[in-house]
């Protein structure tokens, strides 16, 4: 047995695909999945700001990608939105402020409904948040994970369509974020009957560090497949990458 570490790379069947969105553009992702066993569930992830570096290899998305298929049975779907690259690649288009983008979360929540993954999640972190909470409110999508959510561009009329559906929104908000602090948090989300607010005592708004990674990715799992629920910290002969 090996601990996991940042660079741990778990066994999975992994894809690149590409999207097309309504108004044409080609986007870049992929998709993991359990090596032997169909996924019990999907994360949908939606990444940072592109405009501040956030891609789809941002580190919390791709330490999800990395582990929680072999952990957890979970498909974990990744891709860069409209002008954001990475190492899979460019998506066509420009950064549309979170507005155009809204082709680009229907696009990803379409591939993974006509795929038949199971019971759909979205997972935001950050500009990705703001995504979730205004075009993500899908029929095809269970619930939404947020990591680290301004509520910026995601205003009280985003919040109150969450509130009707009645689906669960879970917010994880470190203790220090830049942008908006667990007792704010909690003021906004009350709007929500169903949101959740964690706050995470020593977090800061990108998660650096593994104790931190480890503490999303626990919580993830809590919500989207409790059987799994805690994570092991260690994996025979598990493969190391650069983080």
């Amino acid at each position: 047995m090996t601990e996991i570490t940042a660079g741990t790379v778990l066994p999975a069947r992994r894809e690149d695909v590409t999207l097309v969105t309504a108004d044409g553009l080609t986007l870049v992702g992929e998709l993991a999945q359990p090596a032997d066993r169909p996924p019990l569930a999907t994360l949908i992830c939606l990444h940072p700001l592109p405009t501040h570096g956030g891609m789809m290899d941002s580190h919390v998305l791709r330490k999800a990608a990395y582990r929680l298929p072999a952990l957890a049975d979970l498909a974990v779907f990744r891709f860069n939105t409209r002008g954001t690259a990475s190492d899979r690649g460019r998506s066509e288009g420009d950064f549309g402020d979170g507005t155009t983008e809204r082709h680009d979360v229907a696009a990803a929540i379409g591939f993974c409904a006509d795929a038949d993954l199971p019971r759909l999640w979205l997972l935001g972190w950050s500009f990705g948040t703001e995504l979730a909470l205004q075009w993500g409110n899908d029929p095809d999508v269970e619930g939404a994970i947020l990591l680290s959510p301004p509520l910026r561009r995601a205003d009280d009329a985003a919040l109150d369509s969450w509130a009707a559906s009645g689906k669960p929104l879970v917010a994880l908000v470190p203790e220090f974020d830049d942008y908006l602090r667990p007792e704010e948090a909690s003021r906004r989300f009350s709007r929500v009957p169903e949101a959740e607010v964690i706050g995470v005592p020593g977090a800061k708004h990108l998660w650096v560090g593994e104790r931190y990674v480890r503490i999303v990715l626990n919580e993830i799992v809590r919500r989207v497949n409790p059987a799994a629920f805690p994570l092991p910290a260690e994996w025979p002969a598990a493969e190391e990458r650069r983080p």
